[in-house]
């Protein structure tokens, strides 16, 4: 797959341990094959973000896991039970991978691809606020 990448998120990722980058280019390939409109930037100074009319995901190293937040506004639904942690939150929930664990790439598409929906159809405050 062939998609235009900003150099700043291939350093934050080359300057991570092995396990961690293998995860973070397997999550940004993930999200550029859920459409090939998605964008990446950093943003927060550091933190790879994906974005396509709203932010998508971004990418956090931790010493343990990668975290990536999806930008859903808990709207996404997770019938694979994927989300690690922020199930309460009103903007992002969290995947977290650990090293060894495998990414379960058919169900995280799922949830790039309804993201990348919503914010099509105006993001995920605007629908939320539509469905009350």
């Amino acid at each position: 797959m062939t998609y235009t990448k900003d150099s700043r998120v291939d350093a934050y990722i080359d300057g991570l341990p092995g396990w961690q980058q293998d995860i973070c280019r397997e999550v940004r390939d993930l999200v550029h094959a859920a459409d090939p409109e998605v964008a990446e930037t950093i943003k927060r100074t550091r933190q790879p973000y994906f974005v396509l009319q709203g932010n998508i995901c971004a990418l956090l190293a931790a010493k343990d896991h990668v975290n990536v937040f999806l930008y859903d506004g808990a709207i996404v639904p997770d019938p694979e039970g994927i989300i690690t942690a922020g199930h309460e939150n009103k903007t992002a929930r969290t995947v977290a991978f650990r090293q060894g664990e495998a990414i379960n790439a058919p169900a995280l598409t799922a949830m790039f691809r309804q993201i990348i929906a919503n914010n099509r159809a105006g993001g995920w405050r605007k629908l939320k606020r539509d469905s009350s």
